[in-house]
C-alpha cells in the first residue's frame, strides 16, 4: 500500500496547497490512502464544516485533529456525523466524536485511523499509550486492518519517540503533529513501523508556525495585548510523510519525507517516480 500522511494545514495557504496539489498527488503516486491533520486549516484555529467537506473532496481519505480541535464550536456538532474526522481518542469519556476509526479506502483497503495528544505541555487528558492500546487491541494490523496510521499530537519529541517505539510492529505509521516544523528523523523502526516526530505543517513557510510574523514578533518583545494571530499569507508548501508497506505484513517497507512548495528544500519519494 502507498500511504501519504500530511502535516497541519495552516489556514488557506494550507488548504489552497491541499487543494491545489493533492489531486495530482493521487493520481501520480497511486496513492491508497491519505491521512491529513486540519485542526487549523480556519484561519488557524480549528476546523469548519466546509473546510473540512472542502479537504476530503481534494482526496484526503481520513482529517485528524489537535488542541484546536474545538476552536469553532460548530465542530461539536458536525464531528459527530462526519466519521473520517477524528479528535483525540483520549479526550475524556462523553466527547463529541471519535477518535479513531477504520476507513475504508478508494482502493478498497482498510485502514485504522488513530488520533491522539500528548500530555507532555499540553492538556492534562487521558493517558495516550493506553489509550492507543485499546484501539489496537480491537483493530490488529494484519488482520482486520490492512495498515494503521497514528497521529500523535504532541509538543515534546521524546513522548513522540517513546510512543513510535512503543507501537513498533504494531503500526504502519506513526507521526508526530502539532509543532509545525518538519523533522528529518524519517525511519522504518526496528519493528517495521515507520516513523517521524513531526510532518511539518501544510501552510506559508514564510510565517513563524503558519502566522504572520510582525504580531509573532511582537509577542516576544512585549507582553502586552495585541492582534490576533493570522495566517500568512504567501504561497502554501505542503509536508509530511510517505510510505509504502508490505501487503502481507501491514508494515513499512519504505519512507520518504515529503516537501513541496516554496521556502523549504523541495523533496518526495523517487521511488514512487
Amino acid at each position: 500500500m502507498r500511504l501519504l500522511f500530511l502535516g497541519d494545514i495552516v489556514g488557506r495557504p494550507g488548504r489552497n496547497a491541499v487543494i491545489e496539489r493533492l489531486p495530482g498527488l493521487r493520481d501520480r503516486w497511486r496513492l491508497d490512502c491519505v491521512v491529513i491533520n486540519g485542526e487549523n486549516s480556519a484561519g488557524g484555529f480549528g476546523i469548519t464544516e466546509a473546510i473540512c467537506d472542502e479537504i476530503l473532496a481534494a482526496g484526503a481519505d481520513a482529517i485528524t485533529l489537535g488542541n484546536h480541535s474545538w476552536d469553532q464550536r460548530e465542530t461539536l456538532v458536525f464531528i459527530e456525523r462526519q466519521p473520517r474526522l477524528l479528535r483525540p481518542v483520549n479526550f475524556p469519556p462523553g466527547t463529541p466524536g471519535r477518535g479513531a476509526n477504520l476507513i475504508d479506502t478508494r482502493s478498497g483497503a482498510r485502514v485504522l485511523v488513530v488520533n491522539v495528544m500528548g500530555r507532555l505541555y499540553m492538556d492534562p487528558l487521558d493517558d495516550p499509550f493506553a489509550a492507543v492500546d485499546r484501539e489496537l487491541e480491537t483493530c490488529p494490523l494484519g488482520q482486520v486492518a490492512d495498515a494503521i496510521i497514528v497521529d500523535v499530537h504532541a509538543e515534546a519529541t521524546s513522548e513522540k519517540e517513546a510512543m513510535g517505539y512503543h507501537l513498533d510492529g504494531r503500526a504502519s505509521l506513526v507521526v508526530g503533529t502539532h509543532t509545525h516544523v518538519p523533522t528529518a528523523d524519517h525511519r522504518v523502526l526496528p519493528g517495521g513501523t515507520a516513523y517521524m516526530s513531526d510532518a511539518g505543517m501544510c501552510g506559508d513557510y514564510d510565517s513563524v508556525l503558519g502566522m504572520q510574523k510582525e504580531e509573532a514578533i511582537r509577542r516576544f518583545l512585549q507582553k502586552t495585548p495585541g492582534t490576533r494571530l493570522e495566517p500568512g499569507l504567501g504561497e502554501g508548501t505542503l509536508s509530511g510523510i510517505a510510505v509504502e508497506t508490505d501487503d502481507r505484513t501491514g508494515l513499512a517497507r519504505r519512507v520518504a519525507a515529503v516537501r513541496l512548495g516554496p521556502n523549504l528544500e523541495e523533496t518526495w519519494p523517487r521511488f514512487w517516480d
